[in-house]
């Protein structure tokens, strides 16, 4: 073990036995009685050092026998340490790639205040790229979500959409100007490849030919239609509820941009649930949304460009939070904010008992910790012993 204080914590002295680490009050925590000698040996620990020499410094600048063990000790259960060495061979392999690692260093950091103990920050790095992730839709939305994605280091990230790039389709973090005419699917591609810190594999053509859900950790739909995230179509759903594949909804409808709900199927509250909770209230729902899809389809639907920009930076951190394990805050839930004020309120979206995807049974769709766990293996990874431990946080 190589310990360091974890570097994206500023470190203060309260008074002359206290010491704050971090700043904000989600992350920060003070730690006393903390002695000058203490204080000075937490320099030491930046990475470089093993405990042998961790110790063997310790003695020359007087602590007593034990004291380095017990301070490493106590700053790892507080969830301040790091291990530059630990997180497994895939972290080993990751950090051996200077290039790649220089890009997601900030990501690196900022995992590592999520992350408790020592070396699972970088752990949860190398897991992400070997993610597999598929959205669905490249419009304002989806490719800024599906760039953010790559760029923070999933592995794998696939754009379906159908039909030429228009003028309108371009976005900052999304599509550029030169893609216009291009085919939608080739013009996303290339985007992504351009925001991941490296290139990806390939998908097969077989993949890109199907509506291949076998092995993807999370689907995002984000239709070009607002339609289709304000009123998602429970059919369109339906291979992703029977496959099991989590899947989240993101999006721009009129003036209101829309993030989730993400769904666990079997869990939570799916589209079907949404529909059939909406009916249950307003009896006219139905007719409204067959209007809606029968109608003639604007050429240029209203998608607001800082609007976008906002819904798809909160689906791809809701994505992350999944993808790594963390509680999602999207389950189960929509966020929706609507211009001018673009303020974020949240909705639940409980199970409904008519709705065929069985939700109902588990609780009315609220997760429980079991629950949680059973969803780590649906991503594809055991859950991380920050979870199961609980909050490590401690607020000033």
């Amino acid at each position: 073990m190589h310990p360091m204080v974890k570097p994206a914590l500023r470190r203060g002295w309260r008074d002359l036995n206290t010491v704050q680490f971090g700043m904000t009050p989600a992350h920060a925590m003070v730690l006393g009685p903390m002695d000058t000698a203490t204080g000075s040996f937490l320099d030491l620990l930046d990475g470089t050092r093993g405990m042998p020499l961790l110790r063997a410094q310790g003695r020359e600048m007087g602590l007593p026998d034990g004291h380095v063990d017990r301070l490493v000790d106590r700053l790892a259960a507080s969830g301040l340490l790091d291990d530059t060495t630990g997180g497994g061979p895939a972290a080993a392999a990751l950090r051996e790639n200077k290039e790649v690692m220089d890009r997601l260093r900030p990501d690196l950091a900022s995992l590592s205040l999520v992350a408790r103990d020592p070396g699972e920050a970088v752990e949860r790095l190398a897991v992400r790229r070997g993610l597999r992730v598929q959205v669905r839709g490249a419009g304002r939305v989806g490719v800024a979500v599906a760039s953010l994605l790559a760029g923070a280091g999933v592995g794998e990230v696939e754009v379906r959409d159908v039909g030429r790039v228009e003028p309108w389709d371009v976005a900052p973090g999304g599509l550029p100007a030169e893609s216009v005419g291009e085919r939608r699917e080739d013009a996303a591609r290339r985007a992504v490849r351009r925001a991941a810190p490296d290139r990806p594999p390939r998908a097969t053509a077989g993949e890109r030919a199907g509506d291949v859900t076998h092995g993807l950790s999370l689907v995002i739909l984000a239709p070009r239609d607002g339609l289709g995230v304000h009123a998602p179509d429970p059919a369109s759903a339906e291979g992703l509820i029977a496959s099991g594949t989590p899947h989240l909804y993101a999006g721009v409808v009129e003036a209101t941009g829309v993030v989730g709900p993400l769904v666990l199927p079997g869990d939570t509250g799916c589209a079907g649930c949404l529909d059939q909770r909406r009916t249950d209230r307003d009896p006219a729902w139905p007719r409204l949304v067959a209007q809606w899809r029968s109608g003639r389809r604007r050429r240029v639907a209203a998608c607001d460009l800082a609007l976008a920009s906002a819904v798809a930076g909160l689906a791809a951190s809701h994505a992350l939070a999944f993808l790594d394990g963390d509680p999602p805050a999207g389950a189960g839930t929509r966020w929706e904010a609507s211009l001018p004020g673009c303020a974020w309120r949240a909705t639940p979206v409980p199970a409904h008992p008519g709705c065929a995807c069985g939700s109902v049974t588990k609780t009315n769709g609220e997760r429980t910790p079991v629950d949680a766990e059973a969803h780590e293996t649906m991503a594809g990874r055991q859950p991380h012993a920050a979870q199961l431990a609980g909050t490590w946080r401690a607020h000033v």
